[in-house]
């Protein structure tokens, strides 16, 4: 959230370890997105009734006068899930560090009567406020494979009332975690309580089943208090996503500073937990974005905050060039291990593409079979980050456009399979359809590399894959950054601009 200018975090940790366990809000504070500050937490188990078991996740909201509040997952004596309300000490402290709890929490609770799984009722969202001015919030839930979006209503933010019906539910989904229901515009950010004429929202999950983060776009029926996807919209693990590599537990706010929503997102690590356990930290979040609508009206378009610019430096520069088949060009003169790159393709063979079969329907095992190794049509062309000199290790980020029935189809590919010689991390290819005409529209990707992860934002953020990667060899000046293209097709670079990235203050 952000209050009186300054921009605050509140997250998972365990102060006494790197693996899970031991969990309280931990805080941070930040004037421009970048820059953190770690701050005392914010809560931690204290309430025999609320949350002694553990303080689990939640959402903060800004109530009327610009107060902020959290409402957050407590696990209580009898080890059952339960929602708490924590509001700050002094608010004329612009950092807030001291929040107390309600004395009445937990403030909504599972029950015999009402029928809620007491092991799976969490995660409450940012409330929202409707026309007749109550306030309503979700939290996720599940009974048996049904995911439950569970509504709760409130006059005075204390007392809450359950809903006869949840706000949505799709079968065969599982539990639905970290729940997140917003609206978007094509213009930009829109604060949580906005309805209107030109204005869908987005109704976020994160499944516990398989750790992915999907969403849909619909409408919200205000006078029903009922949320319905468009049709067309896949309501299930096979939808769209935020990210579709390492990303989860994702949350958004409303920026009312600079008018915009911003997602932030969990990513885990690839490691075996004895290894990152070792290495003394695990997870990080990932670079903010800002997210709105696509002007197709039919998905999400997200962009790193403007802000982490400023950690730009040494840009490098290349016009026009074309490149061949099986050629590779190196990007030099900046840091390759913490870059931000920008490139985009055009001049493609489109009559050297490859025919698109029907079967190929799952992006991610395409990609897989696919990788970068496989010479086709038109593509792979991209990127080649975080690689070693004698390119013993790389990950690829790279396109391949096929020829499909009536249209091209541009699949997007992030390759992980030779990212470290080291043999124990998770190595999955990631890989989505990315919805370009390549005939009419340039083919950019963007990558922002950290030493080791890689966010890259394709389509100009209509897909977006991070990878967590621990190279052996391509580290800090072993570290090389190439464009490359293993088709028989030539592509065209249209522009290149590439820059080293200084290191941000962190916690």
């Amino acid at each position: 959230m952000i209050y009186k200018g300054i921009y605050h975090l509140f997250y998972q940790y365990n102060p006494k370890g790197a693996d899970w366990g031991n969990i309280v809000w931990a805080h941070s504070t930040s004037v421009d997105l970048v820059n953190w500050t770690p701050q005392t937490p914010a809560i931690y188990p204290t309430q025999h009734a609320g949350d002694i078991n553990g303080c689990w996740s939640g959402s903060t909201t800004i109530l009327l006068g610009g107060r902020p509040a959290i409402l957050y997952t407590g696990i209580d004596r009898q080890n059952r899930q339960v929602q708490n309300l924590a509001v700050p000490k002094n608010l004329s402290d612009p950092l807030l560090l001291k929040w107390v709890k309600l004395t009445k929490n937990p403030l909504m609770a599972p029950t015999i009567e009402n029928n809620i799984n007491t092991s799976s009722f969490r995660d409450p969202t940012t409330a929202w406020q409707g026309p007749d001015g109550t306030w309503r919030v979700i939290i996720g839930s599940k009974i048996n494979r049904r995911g439950l979006a569970i509504l709760y209503r409130s006059k005075d933010f204390v007392n809450w009332i359950l809903s006869e019906h949840p706000l949505h539910f799709a079968e065969g989904t599982g539990m639905w975690e970290c729940p997140d229901f917003f609206p978007v515009s094509r213009q930009g950010g829109l604060d949580t309580s906005v309805v209107g004429m030109g204005i869908k929202h987005v109704l976020k999950l994160s499944l516990d089943d398989t750790k992915h983060d999907y969403y849909t776009i619909g409408t919200y029926a205000v006078d029903e208090d009922i949320y319905i996807p468009d049709k067309g919209s896949v309501d299930n693990d096979t939808g769209l996503r935020y990210d579709y590599g390492k990303f989860y537990a994702s949350k958004t706010f409303y920026d009312n500073d600079k008018k915009r929503r911003i997602l932030w997102g969990w990513i885990n690590e690839s490691l075996p937990q004895p290894e990152y356990v070792k290495q003394g930290w695990s997870g990080l979040q990932a670079i903010p974005r800002s997210i709105w609508l696509d002007k197709s009206g039919k998905q999400l378009i997200q962009w790193p905050i403007s802000e982490i610019e400023t950690l730009r430096v040494n840009q490098v520069n290349l016009p026009n060039k074309g490149l061949k088949g099986g050629s590779m060009l190196e990007i030099s003169s900046i840091t390759a291990s913490q870059a931000d790159v920008e490139i985009s393709f055009e001049g493609f063979e489109f009559n050297k593409a490859e025919v698109m079969d029907p079967s190929w329907t799952n992006p991610q095992l395409l990609c897989s079979r696919k990788d970068s190794s496989v010479k086709g049509g038109l593509g792979p062309f991209g990127l080649q980050v975080l690689a070693s000199k004698d390119l013993k290790e790389y990950t690829a980020v790279f396109f391949r456009i096929f020829k499909g029935q009536n249209k091209f189809v541009v699949l997007m590919c992030s390759d992980q399979s030779r990212s470290s010689l080291n043999q124990h991390p998770d190595k999955t290819t990631y890989g989505a359809f990315v919805e370009v005409d390549p005939v009419r529209e340039k083919l950019s990707l963007r990558s922002l590399i950290d030493h080791s992860i890689v966010e890259s934002f394709g389509g100009e953020g209509k897909v977006c894959i991070t990878a967590r990667v621990y190279p052996t060899l391509a580290v800090g000046t072993g570290a090389h950054l190439y464009a490359f293209n293993h088709g028989n097709g030539s592509v065209k670079i249209s522009s290149l601009s590439a820059w080293g990235m200084k290191k941000a203050q962190i916690n």
